[in-house]
C-alpha cells in the first residue's frame, strides 16, 4: 500500500467533513446532543425519512465536532459534554418540539442484565399463563407474589419490581422475558442543545404535556373567573357575564317586589304565599284566628 497516498487522502476527507459540520452550523439555528446507546440502525433511518429537510443527523469524531462548533457564541460548555460516541443533530425547529418528537418515536426493548430502567417497571396482576414450576422461585427473588389457580400461575397484584434509574439483574430480565414485559424504552434522546447561546440540557427539554395541559386549563378558568366578576367582555366571558346579569336583575326584582315577568311574578307571589302561611300558623298559635 502506498502510505504516502493514504496520508493524502485522509486529510482530504477531514477537511470535506469539517466543512460538511460547519455548513449545517451556519444554516442550523438549533444543534443538539444524542447519544446513541441502544439506537437502532432501522429507528434512525425513519427519523432521517420522516425530518427530511427539517433535521440533520450526522456522527462525528469528537475532535472534528469541536474545531467546527468552537466557533459558536459560548460554546466552551457546550464544547465540554462532548464525549464519548455523540449523534449529532441540526435544524431550525423549536428544541422543545423536536424533543417530543424524538420521545414519541421511541420503542420498548426486551431487559438485558444490567440494564438501567428507563421507567418504573411493573408486573401487572393477572394469568401470566406459565406452569407451576422452577420459575416460581424467580417470582419469589424479584419480590412478585403469586398464587396457582387452573394449572397456571397469577400474579396477585400489580407490583413495581424497578424504578426508574435503577438496575436490572439477571434473574429479572430472565422473569420480564418470559412475561413477555419489554420494559426498556429506546431511542434517540437529546441531553443538550445549543441554541443562540444558551444550552439546554435533558432536564430542560422534558415536557409533562398532561401537567401542561391541566395547570392551563386552572390559569383559563382562573382567568374567565375574573373576567366575569369585574364585567370585563370579551368572547368567552361576555355569555357568563349576560347570563349573571340576568340572574342579579331577578334577584333584584324579586327582593323588590316587582313583577318583571312570569316566572318573578310566580316567585313573589310564592315567596307571599309562605310567608302569609308562616304567619297563619303563628297567629294560631297565640290564640288568633
Amino acid at each position: 500500500m502506498n502510505m504516502s497516498k493514504v496520508r493524502l487522502e485522509y486529510p482530504a476527507r477531514k477537511v470535506e467533513a469539517l466543512t460538511k459540520l460547519e455548513e449545517l452550523i451556519s444554516h442550523s439555528s438549533v444543534i443538539a446532543l444524542a447519544k446513541l446507546n441502544k439506537v437502532r440502525a432501522s429507528q434512525l433511518m425513519n427519523l432521517r425519512k420522516k425530518l427530511a429537510g427539517q433535521v440533520q443527523f450526522l456522527v462525528a469524531k469528537n475532535n472534528l465536532a469541536k474545531k467546527a462548533l468552537k466557533k459558536l457564541k459560548n460554546s466552551e460548555d457546550f464544547l465540554n459534554l462532548l464525549e464519548g460516541q455523540n449523534l449529532l443533530i441540526f435544524t431550525n425547529m423549536n428544541p422543545f418540539k423536536l424533543s417530543l418528537i424524538l420521545e414519541k418515536n421511541k420503542v420498548y426493548l426486551p431487559a438485558r442484565a444490567g440494564d438501567v430502567a428507563t421507567d418504573p417497571i411493573m408486573v401487572p396482576a393477572g394469568n401470566t399463563g406459565l406452569p407451576p414450576g422452577p420459575v416460581l422461585s424467580e417470582f419469589k427473588e424479584c419480590g412478585v407474589p403469586t398464587r396457582i389457580d387452573s394449572g397456571s400461575i397469577w400474579v396477585a397484584k400489580d407490583t413495581v419490581v424497578r424504578q426508574r434509574g435503577e438496575v436490572i439483574s439477571l434473574k429479572l430480565a430472565s422473569l420480564l422475558a418470559k412475561l413477555g414485559i419489554k420494559p426498556i424504552r429506546a431511542g434517540i434522546s437529546i441531553y443538550a442543545a445549543y441554541t443562540d447561546g444558551m444550552i439546554l440540557r435533558e432536564e430542560d427539554l422534558r415536557l409533562d404535556l398532561e401537567e401542561y395541559s391541566k395547570q392551563i386549563s386552572g390559569l383559563h378558568s382562573q382567568a374567565l373567573a375574573l373576567a366575569v366578576e369585574v364585567g370585563y367582555a370579551c368572547r368567552e366571558s361576555l355569555p357568563l357575564i349576560i347570563v349573571k346579569a340576568v340572574q342579579q336583575s331577578v334577584a333584584l326584582a324579586f327582593s323588590a317586589g316587582y313583577p318583571a315577568d312570569k316566572s318573578t311574578t310566580e316567585r313573589i307571589i310564592g315567596d307571599a304565599y309562605l310567608k302569609a302561611s308562616a304567619l297563619m300558623k303563628e297567629l294560631a298559635k297565640r290564640g288568633y284566628s
